[in-house]
């Protein structure tokens, strides 16, 4: 089968679904063999997807816009970034945003920040043991060998 045998078939089952006027389908079918005899030389070139909204105005201050389908959120999630069958990491880098950017609203990100600071996670929590308390390493074994 050629170009045109596929093009006629899809038109076909397109005009099975919804009405068509003859012009429309013979417009289809014509631009559905060209597409189709591109894709077969190679030179068709893959479609590139504009972005919803400029990359650098998706955050904003109390939302952020996802550029793939354009709802907006607090926070992208992993499991809502999956559904365009991306990673974190994958949409990062397909929009231009620097790795370690957050992909939350910036109020979001500033709480949660300013939260990790107030923990204080680089210190130790816990008290460190008094001297006195802990034999020294040479003295236990030293008594154990006068009794």
């Amino acid at each position: 089968m050629d170009q045109m045998d596929y093009a006629l078939k899809i038109v076909e089952t397109q005009a099975g679904v919804r009405p068509m006027s003859a012009d429309e389908a013979c417009q289809m079918v014509k631009s559905l063999s060209d597409g189709l005899q591109k894709i077969a030389q190679g030179d068709a070139e893959p479609p590139t997807q504009e972005p919803f909204c400029d990359p650098k105005r998706a955050i904003r201050s109390k939302s952020i816009v996802c550029l793939e389908c354009g709802r907006t959120f607090k926070t992208l999630s992993k499991k809502h970034l999956e559904s365009h069958g991306l990673t974190p990491d994958g949409y990062r880098a397909k929009w231009g945003y620097k790795k370690r950017a957050p992909l939350s609203c910036r109020e979001t990100a500033k709480a949660r920040s300013e939260r990790m600071k107030e923990m204080k996670l680089w210190t130790r929590t816990g008290k460190k043991p008094d001297d006195k308390d802990k034999p020294a390493k040479g003295k236990a074994k030293d008594a154990s060998k006068d009794a």
